[in-house]
């Protein structure tokens, strides 16, 4: 029977070409969330990770998701959506709603924003549209 032996911060893989996904926070109540999502992010290697209202990266959750995003920090989503659809990206909402397409299934294009809304109030009816 083979050993398997646990390795950690082992390199990833090389990627053909950049990943064309950038993920979009709504402000949230909850640095701990935030912090949460760029490790997540980092770890799937997304390369940009969009943020809004007063947020700080604690760095003992995010661990290498601060160094390695490209983070940027504004008041509000629209306008920053606004100009990313402008650009060419789709625009993907992360949020459970009676007209939801579970995301297992949906077609993601190569350039996608997924938005992620707040903890408890999800996406504003303005982002959402």
């Amino acid at each position: 029977m083979n050993q398997f032996e646990h390795q950690r911060h082992k390199d990833g893989s090389a990627l053909s070409r950049a990943r064309e996904l950038i993920v979009a926070c709504a402000p949230m109540r909850s640095n701990v969330n935030i912090s949460s999502v760029a490790r997540t992010a980092s770890a799937c290697a997304v390369e940009r990770l969009v943020l809004t209202g007063n947020v700080t990266l604690i760095s003992k959750i995010a661990r290498d998701g601060a160094e390695e995003l490209d983070i940027s920090i504004h008041r509000s989503l629209a306008p920053i959506l606004r100009k990313l659809r402008s650009d060419g990206y789709r625009l993907v909402g992360l949020e459970q709603t009676t007209n939801s397409t579970s995301m297992h299934s949906y077609s993601f294009a190569r350039r996608t924003v997924l938005v992620v809304g707040n903890e408890r109030t999800g996406l504003t009816p303005e982002i959402l549209e």
